[in-house]
């Protein structure tokens, strides 16, 4: 095998400790498939990180906690692009992006420098922490803003910049994070249930507008799953009502017909198919992952 032109260990670019190679999933023109994957330091945004790697996609792993984006580039498996022999076989590696997209004021500079060492991606994956939970007329106007500015707005700046690569490569795969709120309100997140709709308006508005370049836009709607964001959601739930988290938790499982919480790999499988070429004609459309919690089709 063929050195990489990319040192392995060098930097944030990714680490290798004798991990798996998988043969690189390859675009139309013969390159390897890149995917950009927000909210990728944990939670759905690692395991989506993660699933997507083992199918030999390269992952541009965003996230605002560098220690925690170094550890996962370290556990992804590397991606053999095959060359006409051995020798010139070469593995490439992972990067990490450490990134507030919520700061939208730098968010375009940040991005324009990394399309410049990485160039364009086939797979765009929006995804980023909900606000914070309370009841729609306790929160302050700002809250409002500020939602929109970290999810509704850094979209559109990501979307700018990555769409016009997946014209010229004739096509690629959009793929939203949202929440089941978008059909039915979630009791206690008012600021966050108005964001999601927000953000699922405009994505399907923009997956009318890419589809004639064979560009798709869908969007996943994690049911309530096993991550850091829920648990912070019931620790605030529990304060509010007196109660302990284990009886916020029991009451989730009680609403979910499966009867237990999700797991991000879940919620990453579906991602997946999405970005998949199986999807090829699917778009504009919401699949909920939620252990058939909602009452809606």
């Amino acid at each position: 095998m063929g050195q990489s032109s990319e040192k392995a260990n060098e930097g944030m670019g990714g680490g290798v400790k004798g991990l798996a190679v998988v043969p690189a999933a390859t675009n139309s023109g013969g390159g390897v498939r890149t995917a950009f994957v927000g909210g990728a330091s944990k939670g759905i945004g690692r395991a989506v990180a993660r699933h997507l790697a083992s199918r030999g996609v390269r992952v541009i792993a965003c996230g605002r906690s560098e220690a925690d984006l170094k550890e996962l580039i370290d556990e992804l498996p590397l991606i053999e692009v095959k060359g006409a022999t051995l020798i010139e076989s070469e593995l490439k590696t992972h990067k990490a992006f450490v990134c507030d997209t919520s700061k939208t004021s730098e968010l375009e500079g940040r991005l324009k420098a990394l399309v410049l060492e990485m160039g364009a991606v086939d797979i765009l994956v929006l995804n980023s922490g909900g606000p914070k939970g309370g009841p729609v007329l306790e929160a302050d106007p700002s809250e409002f803003r500020n939602a929109m500015e970290a999810h509704l707005i850094a979209n559109q700046i990501l979307c700018k910049t990555y769409v016009p690569g997946m014209k010229n490569r004739g096509g690629g795969r959009i793929i939203s994070i949202l929440s089941t709120s978008v059909r039915q309100p979630i009791a206690g997140l008012g600021v966050s249930n108005a964001t999601r709709w927000a953000v699922t308006a405009w994505a399907k508005t923009l997956a009318g507008e890419v589809a004639p370049f064979g560009i798709t836009v869908n969007m996943v709607l994690p049911g309530f799953t096993k991550t850091a964001r829920l648990d912070e959601l019931s620790k605030a739930a529990s304060e509010k009502r007196g109660v302990s988290q284990k009886q916020i938790e029991e009451e989730w499982i009680k609403s979910t017909p499966m009867g237990r919480l999700g797991e991000p790999e879940e919620i990453a499988a579906a991602v997946a198919f999405f970005a998949s070429p199986a999807a090829s004609f699917i778009t504009g459309q919401a699949l909920a992952v939620d252990g058939g919690r909602l009452g809606s089709v």
